[in-house]
């Protein structure tokens, strides 16, 4: 955009440098990608060893129990009490899959009303969540 102050034509300044916009988007991205995976690991809990583990290759729901008998639903703290309907809430239909994932410290009282709220949501199919046991 041109004007004209007395004879003379002037341009304003109406370019912006974006460099270090860039630069700081760049920083953070590089942030986000080394702290996504720590993110994603969700809730410590010393799982069960076994001997009979499979691979889990599907997403489905997951309810975990840590040492302190605070129950998860998908990393969000829930009342065992409102556990059965916050299940069917996010269940996907009548054939759902729920992953319990408990720490080994946990005494079976605590997990036995787990499973309970989670067959009272009319869910069936259970699975626990192991480790395998290292081979010597």
């Amino acid at each position: 955009m041109a004007f004209t102050a007395r004879g003379r034509t002037q341009t304003a300044l109406a370019e912006i440098n974006i460099t270090p916009l860039v630069d700081v988007v760049l920083v953070l991205l590089l942030i986000f990608m080394l702290t996504a995976p720590v993110l994603q690991s969700g809730l410590e809990v010393a799982i069960p060893k076994t001997r009979s583990v499979n691979q889990l290759t599907e997403q489905h729901m997951v309810v975990t129990i840590d040492k302190d008998q605070n129950v998860f639903l998908e990393d969000k703290p829930v009342n065992v009490n409102e556990l059965p309907a916050k299940l069917k809430g996010a269940a996907t239909g009548p054939k759902s899959i729920v992953y319990v994932r408990s720490d080994e410290r946990v005494p079976f009282g605590a997990f036995a009303s787990v499973m309970d709220a989670i067959k009272l949501a009319g869910i069936t199919n259970i699975s626990i969540v192991t480790r395998p046991l290292e081979q010597h």
